[in-house]
């Protein structure tokens, strides 16, 4: 299930993306928006503009640290975590190997085909339900 965009600024900086990497950022905010679906005790997820790229929020229950989704300096498209969690590390712990992480902050995709989609499940879960852990 596609999820609309709400914001004409988020949805530009997607259609800016080279289509390969499109492709991957679109799997990857699909995923996103299907985990806080099945997670009540997210809430709304918001999608808004940080640092240039789309970020995903928990604006009215707090429960999640922001995953952001965008182009990687090195190449590739990632998802972003914010480096001073555990939410990046923990998940190359869980998964030694299986994904090119970029030190505490990304877990890094350069095909679609790369995406482990119940490997990855996790991490978003991790994300936005981070501080109710806490």
């Amino acid at each position: 299930m596609t999820h609309p965009f709400e914001k004409s600024a988020v949805k530009a900086v997607y259609d800016g993306f080279p289509p390969d990497m499109r492709a991957i950022a679109m799997q990857l905010r699909g995923l996103i928006f299907s985990v806080a679906a099945e997670t009540p005790a997210v809430g709304r997820v918001e999608e808004a503009l940080r640092w240039g790229q789309p970020s995903y929020l928990t604006p009215d229950t707090k429960s999640g640290s922001t995953l952001r989704i965008g182009l990687a300096k090195q190449g590739g498209c990632g998802i972003f975590a914010h480096c001073a969690t555990d939410i990046i590390s923990t998940y190359a712990a869980t998964f030694p190997g299986c994904d090119k992480v970029e030190g505490n902050r990304a877990v890094i995709f350069n095909a679609q085909s790369e995406i482990v989609p119940d490997r990855l499940r996790l991490l978003v879960f991790h994300a936005l339900t981070y501080h109710l852990k806490r």
